[in-house]
């Protein structure tokens, strides 16, 4: 939120409690931003909630020791804010607090790599960057693996044109899952 409340007439409530650029006064506040790339993601704009979600991916603030520095928050853990105080610029907070971890890892899955599972049937509405040109995942599903690889060689944001399952291309976009404990290759095409 941008500018912060400060000096605020009506008074804003709690929010006015926290120092200008702390918290979800004028700081990246992670729990709005995952809902915000929740809503890119729905509306079909891969590129744009893959950005967002590069700009508050921990990993992206501590890739380098001046990084670290500047965000002292942990590597594999969601930060609930980043400051945005003059004296905090890029500084973590409330790790291990926050919600927004399991939402960011639901967007990821749900929306973004657009895997859904009902009952025994696999299906994929992906939303993902022109730039993936491919990607891929394991997923078991009881004693069965699936090797699932995405190919998105018209760098479209989103849809599926074709699904194969062991070279064979499906008639429907989705897979039954079947546990015969073997491995199955699935080969996506966007």
């Amino acid at each position: 939120m941008k500018p912060p409340f400060e000096k605020t007439k009506p008074f804003p409530g709690y929010i006015n409690g926290y120092l200008s650029g702390i918290r979800e006064n004028g700081s990246q506040y992670t729990h709005a931003a995952t809902w915000l790339i929740l809503a890119y993601a729905k509306l079909g704009n891969g590129d744009r909630a893959v950005q967002l979600l590069d700009m508050i991916n921990p990993l992206n603030h501590t890739d380098t020791i001046t990084k670290m520095k500047t965000y002292q928050g942990e590597p594999y853990v969601m930060a609930g804010d980043v400051y945005f105080h003059p004296q905090h610029v890029g500084r973590a907070g409330w790790s291990w607090y926050t919600g927004s971890s399991s939402w960011i890892y639901r967007i990821i899955i749900e929306d973004i790599i657009g895997f859904t599972l009902s009952g025994n049937e696999l299906s994929f509405k992906p939303c993902v960057p022109r730039d993936w040109e491919e990607f891929s995942m394991v997923y078991r599903w009881k004693e069965t693996e699936y090797h699932i690889y995405f190919k998105n060689p018209k760098r479209l944001n989103n849809g599926v044109t074709e699904i194969k399952i062991d070279n064979v291309i499906s008639k429907v976009k989705s897979i039954v899952l079947v546990n015969d404990k073997k491995s199955h290759l699935v080969e996506i095409t966007i």
